[in-house]
């Protein structure tokens, strides 16, 4: 647990990999990647994000970023490889930008620009708070989990994304969901200049292929590649396929 109240999963040592979920997970959600790339000689720093998790609810802060800033300066990380899924990869998109020193490259897997491309789409977002806190976490989680998979995902790991979400508390979920409203990260994206990598299942039907497509597009000089058999939860439903990504884009650029 940080200074500030927010909780990270370490493990391994090494070339250090700052790991953040989505909006409807938590630590535990990195763990099976995180322990593929250990095994490679990395040290992950899964967080549970302000609010998610072991992190506390005094922990939320409006800017997840400088949250995020501050606990690589405490943990005295000096530059990380970067890796975030969905919402995770909206706060990591930012990092680079603002926090170059910090970040050495990053992989942004099943993710978007963000929620605030129109006003509808901002709406959606901010409509989900008020559904969580009307029928709670597990029922959320039962409405939504199946369409994060892909129909051929076992269903042993569809349960575990089903749990995850779960498991999520109104505080930090709302401050996420307000985050992602605000949010069109499209000219942040052109902007960057650390090596990035854009990872998408095929069968994402939340953000989708061709979201993730066009932000690797934005990003100067991005690869991009697709997994079969994952959906929107791709690292948690291809966590091989996708630490064989990661670690051919850093041999890459070693």
């Amino acid at each position: 647990m940080s200074s500030k109240g927010v909780s990270v999963d370490l493990r391994g040592s090494g070339t250090p990999v700052l790991m953040m979920h989505g909006i409807g997970g938590n630590a535990d959600s990195c763990a099976p990647l995180a322990e593929l790339l250990t095994a490679h000689g990395y040290r992950t720093i899964s967080w549970d994000a302000p609010g998610y998790g072991k992190s506390t609810d005094a922990s939320i802060h409006e800017d997840h970023v400088d949250v995020a800033a501050a606990l690589l300066n405490e943990l005295e990380t000096g530059p990380v490889h970067v890796f975030g899924t969905s919402w995770g990869g909206v706060i990591g998109t930012q990092l680079a930008a603002r926090y170059p020193e910090l970040v050495s490259s990053l992989v942004l897997a099943s993710s978007t620009r963000g929620s605030c491309l129109t006003r509808e789409s901002a709406d959606r977002m901010l409509k989900r708070i008020s559904e969580l806190g009307e029928v709670g976490s597990v029922a959320f989680a039962a409405r939504r989990f199946r369409r994060l998979v892909s129909p051929v995902t076992p269903i042993t790991v569809a349960e575990a994304v089903r749990s995850g979400m779960a498991a999520v508390r109104l505080p930090g979920y709302s401050a996420a969901a307000r985050m992602m409203a605000r949010t069109n990260n499209a000219v942040v994206l052109t902007a960057l200049k650390v090596p990035s990598l854009v990872v998408v299942g095929r069968d994402d039907f939340v953000t989708g292929v061709e979201e993730s497509r066009f932000v690797a597009k934005l990003i100067p000089g991005a690869a991009f590649e697709i997994l079969e058999d994952a959906g929107h939860a791709a690292l948690q439903e291809q966590p091989g396929p996708m630490a064989e990504a990661m670690l051919g884009f850093w041999a890459d650029r070693a």
